[in-house]
């Protein structure tokens, strides 16, 4: 069995057009699926308690590790949702810090490569003001009922932030990890 984790490959010269991301939640979703990382298989993590829904299609890099134990999330914006353990290729823009569970977390904002409505966005300046407000907004509401803190630190940072923390998060898997 593949583990979407471990097993899917990514190329550190295709980061910047072509960064492999596994789908986890589709947009629009109130269920939060989490990958069981010893099995690679998905898992209800919870519903929502909130009155909100992810606001893009959400996932993560394969073979990489983040400051909170996990593989680095990544929002992926499209026209539809994706279903989950899709493997879509992106364009990151930007990244958003945050504080969640007293950790720092990152989310990375990309663009699917392969949605034509999306074709024309290389940077974060192209995405709508408002779009990357309710992503931010999403984060800080999200946990509220279940009496959980999350601070977003910053608005979001650009490209150049997101590649950085996408090579520091790829290095960190390899250290880990090894090569696989």
């Amino acid at each position: 069995m593949v583990h979407p984790w471990h097993d899917v490959p990514v190329d550190p010269n295709e980061i910047e057009t072509a960064l492999p991301v596994i789908i986890e939640i589709p947009a629009g979703s109130k269920n939060k699926y989490e990958l069981d990382k010893e099995t690679g298989l998905l898992r209800l993590d919870r519903v929502l308690h909130s009155a909100v829904h992810y606001p893009a299609n959400y996932g993560f890099i394969p073979r990489s590790y983040a400051e909170d134990g996990d593989p680095l999330d990544v929002l992926v914006l499209g026209q539809e949702p994706i279903d989950p353990l899709t493997i879509v290729f992106v364009r990151p823009l930007g990244v958003l810090r945050m504080i969640d569970a007293g950790k720092p977390d990152l989310k990375i904002l990309a663009v699917s490569r392969d949605d034509p409505e999306f074709a024309h966005v290389r940077t974060l300046e192209q995405v709508s003001p408002h779009r990357m407000a309710e992503i931010s907004r999403f984060f800080i509401d999200y946990k509220v009922l279940e009496e959980k803190e999350v601070v977003v630190i910053d608005p979001f940072q650009g490209r150049e932030e997101a590649l950085a923390a996408i090579r520091a998060a790829l290095a960190a898997y390899e250290e880990a990890f090894g090569a696989r």
